[in-house]
Formats: structure tokens, sequence, C-alpha cells
């Protein structure tokens, strides 16, 4: 027969047993900080650092985000948990991608939250206007030719590392560690046709380096430099003087070929267009 003790302690063990996997379902899942993955170790990001940098890109419930080499889909979780986005995340290591599936359960996110198992150099996440990375150097490099062709005005934030001569719009820090920020530039450079200011059509020259642009604007043989440029993602804003030195301001909006927007002097607004040469 069976003491009552034996059962009381088998009762005991079970109990035990089933709290610590309610405690913590994704532990023998679990990765080690430093492991090894295809082309980087694992470091988890800074809690207090994923709010910053999901604050920098402005995320909303209104946003797609893509976590780019998701690791323990913290980023992903945080972007739909706490911003009501909808988020992605791509990892490589399939053991990291169902802990991470794991964890996206645990805070009861599958509704917004999606991990998937793949390359991040193959799969498209050409449908975010949000995307977070923690990568190497070299691996921002790769993928900088991808970020540049994404939407105009899609934000990028970045854990650690920059994107070379790609400087950021900000950079944000929670204790030792340090984000990027950038919004995709839309394409400028070259020549345009403006047109609605008094006096005829003008030609607008820009230059463009990533969002860095300036330029001049001609007509007839009179050329004036663009001053205080600026380019964020589609929005555009210069100002420039006329021969009478009155400082005329331009902003407006950059759709493909065209460039749509008002010149503001004296109080008033003109409307103007550009369209590519």
């Amino acid at each position: 027969m069976v003491s009552m003790r034996k059962l009381t302690l088998g009762l005991m063990a079970s109990l035990l047993a089933l709290g610590s996997a309610w405690a913590d379902p994704c532990k023998d899942l679990a990765p080690t900080r430093g492991q090894s993955g295809k082309d980087v170790i694992w470091i988890p990001t800074p809690e207090g650092l994923i709010d910053k940098m999901l604050t920098a890109a402005k995320v909303t419930a209104q946003d797609r985000v893509f976590d780019l080499g998701a690791g323990d889909g913290i980023i992903a979780i945080t972007a739909a948990r706490k911003y009501g986005a909808q988020a992605v995340g791509i990892e490589y290591n399939p053991k990291m991608a169902d802990y991470a599936r794991c964890k996206v359960n645990e805070a009861g996110m599958n509704a917004k939250v999606r991990i998937i198992t793949g390359d991040i150099f193959k799969e498209d996440f050409s449908a975010a206007n949000v995307v977070t990375l923690y990568l190497l150097p070299d691996l921002n490099l790769r993928l900088r030719p991808t970020l540049l062709k994404m939407k105009p005005g899609t934000r990028i934030v970045s854990h650690a590392f920059t994107m070379g001569d790609w400087e950021p719009d900000e950079t944000v820090s929670h204790e030792y560690a340090r984000g990027y920020f950038w919004t995709v530039p839309a394409q400028v450079e070259g020549d345009w046709m403006l047109t609605g200011l008094e006096g005829g059509p003008v030609r607008l020259s820009m230059r463009q380096t990533f969002q860095n642009i300036g330029g001049t604007l001609t007509r007839a043989s009179a050329m004036q430099p663009l001053v205080g440029a600026r380019l964020r993602g589609e929005e555009i804003s210069f100002q420039f003087s006329t021969p009478d030195r009155n400082v005329h301001t331009f902003t407006g909006r950059v759709s493909g070929a065209k460039i749509s927007g008002t010149v503001n002097s004296s109080g008033l607004q003109t409307p103007v267009e550009a369209n590519r040469l």
C-alpha cells in the first residue's frame, strides 16, 4: 500500500514541475547570450533602447514593422504590444525562430506578430514602413541598397551599427547602448522644370547624397542657390532669393517624377509643381 507521504511528495513534485512550465513555457528553447548564428552572434537589445528606437521611428498602430534578424522576437513583440503595430520578424536560425514564436504566444500577440524562418537577404520585406535591425556593419552595408530602394519615408532603426557614409537622421541611447535612425529619402537628383512662379517656368537643378541635397534655380541667365535645402523621405524644402532680394520658401512633397508644393513669400502662398526633365 502506497503511503500518504509518498502520494503527497509525488503530488508536490508534479505541481512544482507544472508551475515551472507555467512560469517559463519557452525555457527549453531559450538561447544563450553570445551564441553563434549565420552571420552574427546573439546579443539581446535592451528593452530601454527598443523603446527609444521605436519612438524615434514614430511607430503607430498604422505601421507594419519588419525586424531583420529577429532573435528572441522582443522588438517585434514590443512594436505590437506597446505601439499597436503589425510586426514580422525574420530569423534564420530555426530553433531561435521557434523560441521567438513561443515568446509571441506567451505575450498573447499571435494576432499581431508573425515570425518567419528565413534569410533576410532572400525574404521580401518591401511591405514594411518601419525596418529594425541589429546586425554587423558589413551586413548593414549589404542591405543598404535594398533599403534605399524602399518607398521614400520608410523608417529604419539599427542597434549599435551605422550605414557607413549614409548619415543617420537621429541617434538615440539607453545606458551604454546606442541606436541610429534613418528615413529613406526620395530620389531628387537631376534637373526639374518648376512651374507656377511669376515670370514663367524655372529650371531647378538638384544634387543629392542620400538625404543631403543642394542645388540652384535658374531663370533666364540668373542663377540662385538653394539655401537650407532639406529632404526627409518625400518631404522637401528649401529657400531661394529673387533678384529683388526677396526670400522665398518652398515646401513640398516628392511623388516619383513630380514635386508638388507651395512657395511662401511675404505671407503669400503660391502653388507650384516641378516635373523631372
